[in-house]
């Protein structure tokens, strides 16, 4: 009796050392949090293609984890380094002319202002104040333009952790790679939730992190290349600063780059440009907009199995919490949560007697959703 109290001690000991120690590791890494998170994404994208290689050399896994990574550093690494740097020097040079006088942000205002007049009406219905709109618009756009020079001479300062994120990212990824379905089979045997549950949550992780990253990205790389060609074609200034705004906000599910491009279409109606904007306009709606609609859906919803309104605030939450990496964190969070929901469903409450008709055709339904 007193050793099996012993050994339940102990136990416990252990147990509690364990989660304090692993308590501990992750505080350790939490300054690369990202790094280790953007790993762990790359290995999951790129693994039908290592898939693939594997089948034709089996026995060079070394090999195949780094022509995997290459092929990640070719189509989406260097792409992306070339997009910032082009993304932050045209927003440093806006901002600058801003700055110097060239570009009059409230001119621009008052051209709307005077060139629609029932606004001023519209608004004074509603007791707003256009004036103050103006001024809190320009000031919004200086305080992002302040924002994006001292990020740049930030960056430029911290070059040396810039790369050394990008270099440790880039060196996990290639472990991750060779070794990934070892380390899943490890912590399967390793984590107390029962073999068929973490399968279902490990291969759930894979599914939402190929959705969110791919599906987003691709949305987002195609509504900015769009909105920056018919910002060139029409002449617009800063045609890559803009379609690059485009693309980020298009990460935002129902929000989308019509924060960019309608405002402009707005504009050149007010100064007369009636063709460009009808143009714009016209094709904001029915290029830019059908590709949110009918793509986001098909890449994102339909391969995570939510709702669009969870997607959105589970992308605008992650957005919040966790920065730019939040886009594809907080729909994961969130499809992570409705599937242990859903293994609690039907594990736990299929045993219990049903006192309606209808309580075990809403259990089963309830039990595929994840």
């Amino acid at each position: 009796m007193h050793t099996g109290k012993s050994e339940t001690l102990e136990q416990r000991a252990f147990l509690l050392t364990l989660v304090g120690v692993s308590l501990v590791f992750a505080m350790l890494l939490q300054p690369f949090w990202a790094p280790v998170f953007w790993a762990c994404a790359i290995s999951v994208i790129f693994y039908p293609f290592q898939k693939r290689l594997l089948a034709r050399w089996p026995n060079r896994r070394n090999l195949v984890a780094l022509l995997t990574l290459i092929l990640c550093i070719v189509l989406v690494i260097i792409p992306v380094l070339f997009v910032a740097t082009s993304f932050v020097s045209e927003g440093v040079g806006l901002f600058q002319k801003v700055q110097s006088g060239e570009i009059n942000l409230a001119e621009y205002v008052d051209k709307i202002k005077h060139a629609f007049p029932g606004l001023q009406s519209l608004a004074e219905r509603f007791d707003i104040d256009l004036d103050r709109v103006k001024q809190q618009a320009v000031q919004a756009f200086t305080g992002a333009g302040q924002f994006l020079a001292k990020r740049a001479l930030a960056v430029g300062q911290n070059t040396f952790q810039f790369f050394l994120n990008l270099g440790l990212m880039l060196y996990l990824a290639f472990f991750l790679i060779r070794d990934g379905d070892n380390m899943i089979a490890m912590l399967i045997r390793a984590l107390p939730l029962g073999d068929e549950r973490e399968k279902l949550l490990f291969a759930k992780f894979a599914e939402v992190t190929r959705a969110t990253i791919k599906g987003n990205l691709v949305v987002a790389i195609t509504q900015g290349a769009l909105g920056g060609l018919i910002f060139w074609i029409l002449g617009i200034p800063g045609a890559m600063l803009w379609g690059v705004v485009m693309a980020v906000l298009s990460l935002i599910p129902a929000v989308g780059a019509g924060l960019i491009w309608l405002p402009v279409a707005v504009y050149l109606y007010a100064v007369g440009d009636m063709v460009e904007a009808t143009v714009l306009l016209l094709y904001g709606v029915f290029i830019i907009g059908l590709v949110d609609n009918i793509l986001r859906p098909i890449l994102v919803g339909r391969d995570t199995k939510l709702p669009d309104y969870v997607v959105l605030f589970s992308t605008l939450g992650g957005l919040a919490m966790f920065g730019i990496t939040g886009f594809a964190l907080g729909p994961l969070l969130a499809a992570l949560f409705v599937a242990f929901w859903g293994i609690f469903i039907r594990e736990f409450n299929e045993s219990e007697p049903a006192a309606l008709p209808e309580q075990p055709q809403a259990v089963s339904s309830g039990s595929e959703s994840p």
